[in-house]
């Protein structure tokens, strides 16, 4: 799309030079010359065309309007779009004005003096002689302002001296096609100087049946892009792991031109995936799995932003809002839309990720925002849209389990939600059951755009064989009031992670307290410690681990480890030690632990230390999709701090 309003643009240039040829004052046209009318609105279209499918609110045709909602979409700077709008008045009422003066469609600047000074003065300039003349300086400015702007957004992505000139590496296109490429002055690929592996990945990729069969435009896109490629491996901008992946990554685009052309236009963006690509294999599944999310580097915001839910929101409520108003809110698109939405953020958090400005704990409090943000937004949608609603707002409510409970979510992490409600309506267990459903169905279901989440109901009351949905009071009784044996051991260590997500807001205090009532309730402990040791021991037997390995999460003196004795500490002592009682994750709980003391000094500060490494090489291990298995030789200090939790905990 940029390429052929590129064309339509110099071809719109070419036809107002043909017309001023021989005739000097046409060069200064205020709508078709360099700087004019004509650009800005250009540069609005350009966007509304490009972007318009992800941003409905962009498919309106009056041009000041579209230039704020641009900027409120994130696609361009609002000082930007201010002063273009600026010019854009500006240039109108000098358009109007020039109009007025022989009563013509006609867009020059008149050249008699005293036309000039009337179009000042009824600008509001006092004075336009040959010697100063604050209206034409101001013109001047306006038009450069448009220009700079215009060649930035349309022909900027041109301005590349990354492509090479010779095909000898590529050989995706003939020799006459070298022709094409933007850069003469590139450093030569030659194929010797390419790492072996690389050539003869590009070699396979030339003979591919997609390639030959491409059109020979995106033909050459392609190669332009293998040979930026080279370049930057020949530079050292990048490894040459990326470079072999960014093969495998290209394969599949080939049936979506739309992408390469994204790459190619996009110097910035093409070299941020290269180096996602050799980052690590799970960005790289990522993207090849919604490769619509690369236009998210292209900017720089993403370095230094978090994810805000409330902005998360405000951005969906906008777009919705553009949906209803041009009949376009079908289920379909909702799904879609936030699947778009979801994918975009989730991508920018592991960016940031890979860029290494997030530790893990920020990682996970950012995913597990956009899980709560985004199980909060479909519900309401959901709910909007349910045909057997009796009331405005569900009294229904999402509560978290595992690691969606505790606030450490990963990438690509299932979801562990009971619900509950609590409504006095007759029909609540078959309207809700139903709902559920349907909210489910919205959540996991696959389209065009993929899906958002797995979700695992498992763990509601009575498990797999329970209702979908339980009422406020039976969720009560259910974990307050079935004895203590293992199975309640079990759902009571659960509960120390679970907590209120989303809904109906008086459920919120109402499962706080029944979450406090079960996890300070009176027990019996050398019982509780043996219930809690044999589910480690069978956790432990599912999960088993190479000898002379050590897994950082199983083995002992691994994570689950620190977790399963804080669930001890928090089920034996909250209801003497108040501050145990918060969901605020296994390494706080520690501190915590320490400090009112029930750990010896420096054991709960030391296993918290241990566990936030082994979570940052569980962490890597899982970007990379490698196992988290490592010689027994390594972690060892860490290895030695869980033990010594572990001890201090049960060993008494």
């Amino acid at each position: 799309m940029f390429e052929a309003l590129r064309h339509l643009h110099q071809q719109i240039r070419q036809e107002s030079q043909r017309r001023s040829a021989g005739r000097p004052e046409r060069a200064n046209d205020v709508k078709l010359s360099r700087g004019g009318i004509r650009e800005i609105e250009f540069t609005v279209q350009l966007l509304q065309v490009v972007r318009g499918g992800q941003f409905p609110e962009l498919r309106m045709r009056p041009t000041l309007d579209s230039l704020k909602r641009v900027a409120h979409a994130g696609l361009m700077p609002k000082a930007t779009a201010d002063a273009l709008c600026a010019a854009y008045d500006f240039l109108r009422r000098v358009e109007h004005r020039i109009q007025y003066l022989d009563d013509q469609q006609t867009h020059v600047m008149p050249t008699d003096d005293a036309d000039l000074q009337w179009i000042a003065q009824t600008m509001g300039y006092a004075d336009c002689d040959s010697d100063s003349c604050a209206f034409l300086t101001d013109l001047d400015a306006h038009r450069e302002l448009v220009a700079n702007e215009f060649d930035t957004l349309l022909g900027g992505f041109q301005k590349t001296t990354s492509a090479a000139s010779s095909t000898q590496a590529c050989k995706i296109c003939p020799p006459q096609s070298s022709q094409h490429n933007n850069s003469d002055s590139a450093p030569s690929t030659e194929a010797s100087t390419l790492t072996e592996a690389f050539d003869k990945r590009v070699e396979e990729l030339a003979q591919h049946p997609r390639v030959l069969n491409l059109r020979e435009e995106s033909k050459t896109r392609l190669q332009r892009l293998l040979q930026r490629t080279v370049v930057w491996l020949q530079e050292d901008r990048i490894t040459e792991l990326a470079a072999l992946r960014s093969a495998d990554f290209l394969e599949p685009l080939l049936r979506r031109d739309s992408y390469l052309a994204l790459l190619w236009e996009r110097p910035v963006v093409h070299e941020r995936v290269l180096k996602l690509l050799g980052s690590a294999r799970w960005p790289a599944s990522y993207l090849l799995k919604h490769p619509g999310v690369m236009d998210e580097l292209a900017g720089d915001a993403w370095l230094t932003e978090r994810f805000d839910a409330a902005d998360f929101e405000n951005e969906l409520a906008m777009r919705i809002k553009a949906l209803v108003a041009s009949d376009q809110d079908d289920v379909e698109t909702l799904l879609n839309l936030l699947r778009r939405a979801h994918h975009a953020e989730l991508f920018r958090t592991l960016a940031r990720d890979i860029e290494g400005r997030l530790t893990v704990e920020q990682v996970a409090d950012d995913l597990t925002g956009l899980a709560d943000t985004v199980l909060r937004v479909t519900m309401q949608w959901c709910w909007d849209r349910y045909k057997n609603k009796h009331i405005a707002v569900p009294q229904i409510a999402i509560i978290g389990y595992g690691k969606l409970g505790g606030k450490e979510l990963g990438y690509g992490s299932d979801l562990d939600i009971v619900f509950i409600y609590q409504d006095e309506n007759d029909n609540a267990v078959e309207i809700y059951s139903s709902f559920v459903r349907k909210l489910i169905t919205w959540l996991d279901s696959k389209t065009s755009e993929g899906d958002l989440f797995e979700i695992d109901t498992a763990l509601r009351p009575n498990g797999n064989s329970g209702m979908l949905v339980t009422s406020a009071a039976s969720f009560a009784d259910y974990q307050e009031n079935r004895g203590s044996n293992t199975a309640w051991t079990w759902e009571h260590q659960a509960m120390t992670r679970a907590r209120f997500v989303a809904g109906f807001a008086p459920l919120q205090a109402k499962f706080d307290q029944v979450r406090q009532n079960v996890i300070s309730a009176p027990r019996d402990l050398p019982a509780l410690k043996q219930e809690i040791i044999a589910m480690r021991d069978k956790v432990r037997s599912a999960h088993l681990v190479k000898a002379a390995q050590f897994d950082v999460k199983h083995s002992p003196g691994g994570m689950v480890d620190a977790e399963f004795a804080m669930q001890y500490l928090v089920l034996a002592h909250s209801a003497a030690h108040p501050e145990l009682q918060g969901n605020v994750g296994n390494i706080a709980l520690m501190q915590r632990a320490e400090a009112v003391g029930l750990l010896p000094a420096t054991v709960g500060e030391e296993a918290a230390t241990a566990y936030r490494t082994l979570r940052h090489a569980q962490h890597v291990a899982r970007l990379d999709e490698a196992p988290t298995q490592v010689a027994a030789t390594e972690f060892l200090a860490e290895k030695a701090a869980m033990l010594a939790l572990w001890d201090a905990v049960f060993a008494s």
